[in-house]
């Protein structure tokens, strides 16, 4: 016997009206094999149960084979079990990571923080790019300090907040998605006008805005190795703002203020599983049934992958404040594929005459689409030599090389750290050089050999080779606005990438100046002061 379905929207509603869930039925147990088969979203709450979601069709679960699995409570291992961030709220929890030394540590914490109860290992094993899956906490206050709708008023009020640039007003209706966006700035008077009349506010990059937002992202991207965005949207009771699609983006809705009704439906081909871009907008007749369905309110946490469709529309009784933040967009296999295939090309035809022989003089005779369906041997021959060219194009790959053309975009991408008070009075911008009555003080460097340093972040420097040209890459100047700045690099000299590359692999740890390996004491020194006028070293203690 099949359970009928109940979506979690109309289970709230039911809870709402304070009359008890249906009862479960003996006779609807299925066995833990069958259970995987027939569910595609995961509820977890704060005691870390499961509850299967709506079932999805024969057809549905071969179109999308990353349907999610809904195993029985998971033994996990204690490792996994060891969460720091617990209940606390985010400005707590940023002063504890604030004390942590490492920050891929800080990193991994944060990120088990915004997705708890559920272990960080499981889901990038179980739940990363195949199924979406949902948090409801019953704690409001979760998120507290993220955002807020006070924050959202302080912005337009203080900020330089831009139409279309920084904020957009958008409303769906009937079918149709608008945007009103004016020409110019946007003040609170107009904004809130919008709002009053049932349209949704999207700010874009709040990261530019919000410290707490810019904190958050710029713990997050070091944990995903690729861009951390975000956008805050603001939804009147009883509207919509956006219509069905789908993003090109890994995708954490964390509900802040309100609640929100979002319905999410699997990826309609096999083309749409893991999309390299967004879909256009889609009618609702094009998206088919949902396979989950609920009501997010303040504190709960939604994730799905791109590719999957969702749409999202308030209840009548509240507003909804919500932020996405989202990463691993163009980040995939094939974008590694985009940049080292082209330049495997070139070295190949550089080195092997196989790749420069002429093409047979006769084959647009057989070859090409007009061609295309001729029952011609010389077909079958060209087309294994093709092949053949293909397969042994992998031993020219350049893959390191590619891996840092890959790397080098993220260091332009990537917002610069967020330090914390005793970080900045140890970087560059604590340093004492100032003008004190009438003249200048504390001018010239204080680092001597004996000087303790290490890198401000992890993954705050990139050594690069780009031909001839080595050039370490870093983050510690760039905007928190995506791309306003050019990528910021610093050319190193052949003799000097052994230094650099010790200070990389030395962190967390604290190196004397005196260890760094270079020719000579002048050079270790006029290194080190390059490294500390751009904000990519710290010293131990303040200058």
């Amino acid at each position: 016997m099949e359970r009928k379905h109940m979506s979690a929207f109309l289970l709230y509603k039911t809870l709402a009206a304070d009359q008890p869930p249906p009862a479960k039925k003996p006779s609807l147990q299925v066995s833990a094999k069958k259970k995987k088969k027939k569910s595609n979203g995961i509820v977890h709450n704060n005691n870390n149960t499961s509850q299967v979601k709506q079932p999805v069709s024969a057809k549905k679960r071969k179109i999308q084979n990353t349907a999610a699995k809904s195993p029985a409570k998971p033994e996990h291992s204690s490792e996994e079990d060891q969460f720091v961030g617990g209940e606390k709220c985010l400005d707590t929890l940023l002063k504890e990571l604030s004390g942590v030394n490492n920050s891929r540590e800080r990193a991994s914490r944060l990120f088990q923080w915004l997705i708890n109860p559920i272990p960080a290992k499981a889901f990038f094993r179980e739940t990363w790019e195949k199924k979406p899956i949902i948090v409801q906490r019953k704690n409001p206050n979760y998120y507290k300090g993220m955002f807020s709708t006070a924050e959202f008023d302080r912005i337009l009020r203080q900020e330089d907040v831009q139409y279309g640039v920084n904020l957009d007003v958008t409303s769906y209706t009937e079918g149709k998605r608008e945007t009103h966006n004016p020409a110019g700035r946007a003040l609170p008077y107009t904004v809130w006008d919008f709002y009053e009349s049932g349209c949704s506010l999207r700010m874009l990059n709040p990261q530019a805005f919000s410290s707490s937002v810019w904190s958050v992202l710029s713990f997050l991207q070091e944990h995903f190795g690729s861009m951390a965005g975000a956008n805050v949207y603001l939804t009147p009771p009883g509207t919509q703002g956006f219509a069905p699609h789908y993003d090109d983006i890994e995708a954490f809705i964390v509900q802040l203020e309100g609640k929100k009704h979002w319905r999410v439906y699997s990826p309609r081909s096999e083309e749409e599983v893991l999309p390299v871009v967004s879909s256009p907008n889609f009618a609702q007749s094009e998206i088919g049934e949902p396979i989950l369905e609920v009501v997010l309110e303040a504190g709960d946490l939604l994730y799905f992958p791109r590719g999957f469709i969702h749409q999202g529309d308030c209840l009548p009784d509240a507003h909804s404040m919500h932020i996405t933040i989202s990463s691993h967009q163009k980040n995939s296999w094939g974008d590694l594929l985009l940049k080292m295939v082209p330049a495997a090309l070139e070295i190949a035809m550089e080195e092997d005459v196989e790749y420069r022989q002429g093409l047979p003089l006769d084959y647009l005779t057989y070859m090409g689409v007009q061609n295309s369906d001729k029952d011609d041997p010389r077909r079958g021959k060209f087309l294994s030599r093709v092949e053949g060219l293909i397969q042994k194009l992998v031993q020219y790959a350049p893959v390191d090389a590619a891996v840092d053309l890959k790397a080098r975009d993220f260091m332009h991408d990537c917002l610069p750290p967020m330090l914390t008070p005793d970080e900045l009075a140890s970087t560059v911008q604590g340093a004492p050089a100032r003008w004190h009555r009438g003249q200048t003080k504390d001018v010239g460097s204080p680092i001597t050999a004996q000087t303790k340093i290490r890198l401000v972040r992890a993954g705050c420097a990139r050594l690069c080779s780009d031909g001839d040209v080595v050039s370490l890459y870093y983050t510690t100047n760039n905007s928190r606005v995506y791309h306003k700045e050019e990528i910021k690099s610093l050319e190193v000299q052949v003799e000097n990438t052994d230094a650099i590359e010790f200070l990389i692999h030395s962190y967390p740890k604290f190196v004397t100046v005196g260890s760094v390996p270079c020719d000579s004491a002048d050079d270790r020194i006029t290194l080190v002061e390059s490294l500390f006028e751009r904000g990519i070293i710290q010293t131990e203690q303040p200058l």
